[in-house]
């Protein structure tokens, strides 16, 4: 669908409106160089960002304090995880005069599609499900994808283990075929004293999102990592067994229990949109298909039922699981662009 063209007074209106963010921005700017000249912010200092709000960010410095900063003028798109140079205020203020380069961010599409970071610097991203609801294999794999293809780890975290039946049932072997793929996978259970153990020792020493479908008990978990902080708990409908959304903002959290673990906790998600992904990034996103990407007869094969198709042929041998293909399958159908 073409764009609607602006008329020559809403033209002009929009370049007003324009002009005069940029006048206000110069002039915020200029007091701000002024105060930093005139010795009215501290020396500069390394901080990670805690959390986002429009133009101000929660910056925690040194001592483990938040410090409300604001952003100088020239500085767009800082996210939570963030670390950045920032100058404290005489006020106990401060203002963010630069920003580091980051090691990894997570982006997510817009309503618009557009691609935006959410959290940066993340070591890893922590995968939650649940024995109920239960889980469906096609849901993991889109998480995963999507966690490789922002090449930041994923982890398999299964909550709610205290509901999974002592041979473990059909879960226990769909969790076997991630482990032979490589992927951590962790259980936990906040049920019991020592359910937690091994998700501590997955979050020591690391910056870790979580993500999962409602009513996974994610936020119960981060309840539990941080139980000095107000976060609201959903409860699971009894009547349709799905969970609802209850944390509204990503946050950057040190968690007490945790050495040197830091969590970034976002916004509860049912399934991460991959529409932003093409073909090929999708295909590289499951991990045993890689031995035999460029090895098809040919170039532009699809991996459908063209002769000379490698992945069909590892399937056949059993080398790829048909499941999992039939899996990539349905996400290449998915997308909105051609596969």
């Amino acid at each position: 669908m073409s764009k609607r063209k602006l008329s020559r007074q809403q033209r002009w209106r929009v370049e007003k409106v324009q002009a005069e963010r940029e006048k206000r921005a110069a002039r915020h700017s200029a007091r701000e160089n002024e105060q930093l000249a005139a010795g009215e912010y501290g020396a500069e200092q390394t901080g990670r960002v805690l959390a986002h709000f429009g133009r101000t960010l929660e910056v925690r410095g040194a001592d483990g304090a938040a410090v409300r900063c604001h952003l100088r003028a020239n500085l767009q798109g800082l996210v939570t995880g963030d670390v950045v140079i920032w100058r404290e205020g005489e006020d106990g203020s401060g203002v963010v005069v630069a920003a580091t380069e980051r090691e990894s961010v997570l982006s997510r599409p817009d309503p618009q599609g557009r691609l935006k970071p959410v959290a940066a610097n993340v070591d890893q991203i922590l995968i939650v499900f649940a024995v109920e609801p239960r889980p469906h294999a096609n849901l993991i794999d889109r998480y995963l994808v999507a966690a490789e293809a922002t090449s930041i780890a994923p982890v398999l975290v299964l909550n709610k283990v205290d509901l999974l039946p002592d041979d473990g049932g059909e879960l226990g072997q769909l969790l076997e075929r991630y482990r032979a793929l490589g992927y951590p996978v962790v259980s936990t259970t906040t049920e019991q004293s020592a359910g937690l153990d091994a998700l501590n020792r997955q979050l020591a020493g690391r910056t870790s999102v979580l993500v999962g479908q409602s009513g996974v008990g994610k936020s119960s978990l981060v309840g539990h990592l941080l139980p000095d902080e107000s976060l609201r708990i959903g409860a699971l409908s009894e009547e349709t067994r799905k969970g609802t959304h209850t944390t509204t903002t990503a946050r950057l959290y040190a968690m007490p229990g945790v050495d040197g673990g830091v969590l970034i906790d976002s916004p509860g998600i049912r399934e991460f949109g991959l529409a932003h992904l093409d073909a090929d990034t999708v295909t590289e996103g499951f991990v045993e298909f890689r031995p035999y990407l460029g090895h098809c007869r040919f170039r532009d094969c699809r991996h459908r039922a063209e002769p000379g198709c490698a992945l069909l042929a590892a399937v056949e041998a059993g080398n790829i699981h048909p499941q999992r293909f039939a899996s990539y399958r349905r996400i290449l159908a998915s997308l909105d662009t051609p596969s």
